[in-house]
């Protein structure tokens, strides 16, 4: 399928999506220049899609598999269309002017659930670089070969029933300790469920996620911002974040508690102003030191 997809709004493509990219060797998401691709399953099956701007309001999209006519409905929400910022009005001079330069950056929504789920159980606790790894091998292992002309190594996303078989000895290769393997299953054998929280006010969909075992209020902010395209997810208990916040925006660091209760006014848009302060250089203001803790590799215990 060929198509362009003209939006009333501005949208730039590679920032809006950059949030579903998992690390520099995603095998569901790669960035080539000004193309994007993505594979993804949806309920009608694998697709493959790329994407490419096609002026300020408009994007160039080509895709492949069963599940292209569904992904094809999608395509206005992945851009934006559920996102509405006219409500933001920032005051503090950093976020005025992250928002007047980039005023095509919008909150996508892909209403895959499960699929924004695993990746942010596996970055739980640990380093980034070691949560992708997991990512890259679990899916390679496990996905289905992407369909079309995909980039080399892209695979499709294990479906729910793979994810809900995978034997503990291979989340233990993949350096995926017992509890968040264990989150992981139980979160496939609920997948049905989990998908119909698209149909859920973003507030109830993260309050049905925190009920289940290992899924906490980070996890639940992290599926938030891409399954449901929710602009106000703030994704509390991050490491890094709240640093990147207080240094942006007041010169000092600050606690979970302090940035909660800055960005109190700017709701419902918190992740919006995040996305804005991470997109004009934020983490540039984090001191650059050690880690606080040495990567873990769970494969020796």
């Amino acid at each position: 399928m060929d198509t362009r997809i003209r939006v009333p709004w501005p949208v730039d493509l590679v920032s809006t999506l950059r949030p579903l990219q998992r690390g520099g060797w995603d095998p569901c998401h790669r960035t080539d220049g000004a193309a994007v691709w993505r594979v993804s399953r949806m309920e009608s099956g694998p697709v493959t899609y790329r994407l490419t701007q096609d002026g300020p309001n408009g994007v160039h999209a080509r895709l492949w598999g069963q599940g292209s006519a569904e992904l094809h409905e999608q395509l206005p929400a992945l851009l934006g269309a559920r996102d509405d910022p006219s409500g933001f009005a920032p005051e503090h001079p950093v976020l005025v002017e992250a928002h007047r330069r980039f005023p095509a950056l919008r909150i996508t929504r892909t209403s895959r659930v499960l699929e924004s789920l695993v990746p942010a159980v596996l970055e739980q606790r640990v380093h980034g670089v070691a949560a992708f790894a997991s990512w890259r091998r679990l899916v390679t292992r496990f996905g289905d070969p992407a369909p079309g002309p995909a980039p080399a190594g892209m695979r499709v996303p294990p479906s729910a029933q793979v994810w809900r078989r995978i034997p503990s000895w291979e989340f233990h290769k993949a350096n995926v300790d017992p509890s968040r393997a264990r989150t992981i299953v139980r979160s496939a054998q609920l997948a049905d469920r989990l998908e119909r929280l698209c149909d859920d006010t973003p507030d109830e969909a993260q309050r049905k996620l925190r009920t289940l075992p290992g899924i906490g209020e980070w996890t639940a902010a992290e599926v938030a911002q891409r399954a449901f395209g929710d602009a106000d997810a703030l994704s509390v208990g991050d490491y890094h974040l709240a640093n990147v916040v207080g240094r942006s925006l007041l010169g000092r660091p600050l606690d979970d508690a302090g940035m909660v209760e800055y960005l109190e006014p700017l709701r419902p848009h918190r992740y919006r102003a995040v996305r804005l302060i991470v997109a004009s250089g934020g983490y540039s203001q984090v001191p650059k030191r050690g880690p606080r803790t040495p990567i873990t590799d769970h494969r020796g215990h």
